[in-house]
């Protein structure tokens, strides 16, 4: 008797529920408020270069979301006197973004000898902007030019023999570090970070 009356109580929860879902539905059909189609996921490139070149225009995106958000006079911030300030961070994530470029594609490094936290051209927002952004440029595209299988040409750094594909991949760690460390600078400054896009 007990399971019949558990049951019973159980098919009556399950109508009702039913039952309020369907007048949901017809009310927003009644208003002219009919469900939208889910809009289709965009589809990731399936091939290594793509994603690749995917990958690092995510992050330039984001690293630019960073620099816009930090005022103009807080490029030279430093949360302490011992570390890099914002914009000596980024000069070096963008110093990082043309060295690994050049070992993960074999291009030329357009700043080849050159410190880009000694040039004055850096020093401002708009300056640093550039920089910064032309080194995710420089990634992306030259990796975009890459044919796969150079991805696998191997040359030896730090006492390994490391395919190209390797020094892509470090050097979007590299990135991802550094401008992770600025989220803190931002903080300091009373900015919220921007969030990750996806």
């Amino acid at each position: 008797m007990k399971q019949s009356f558990i049951a019973m109580r159980y098919l009556a929860g399950v109508i009702a529920i039913n039952l309020a879902l369907a007048l949901v539905c017809f009310a927003q059909q009644a208003a002219g408020q009919a469900p939208k189609p889910a809009t289709p996921p965009k589809e990731w490139p399936s091939d290594r270069i793509g994603g690749l070149a995917a990958e690092w225009t995510r992050a330039k995106n984001w690293t630019k979301e960073y620099i816009d958000k930090m005022p103009e006079d807080a490029m030279s911030f430093k949360p302490i006197p011992e570390v890099r300030s914002f914009a000596e961070q980024m000069l070096h994530l963008a110093s990082a973004n043309f060295f690994y470029g050049v070992r993960g594609t074999g291009a030329t490094n357009p700043y080849q000898g050159k410190d880009l936290n000694k040039m004055d051209e850096h020093k401002t927002k708009a300056g640093l902007m550039k920089v910064v952004m032309e080194s995710y440029d420089f990634v992306i595209g030259n990796v975009t030019k890459l044919e796969p299988a150079r991805l696998e040409e191997r040359s030896v750094a730090r006492g390994m023999n490391l395919p190209r594909a390797e020094f892509l991949v470090m050097g979007f760690e590299h990135q991802t570090h550094h401008r992770g460390q600025t989220t803190i600078y931002l903080r300091m400054k009373g900015v919220t970070p921007p969030p990750e896009p996806f």
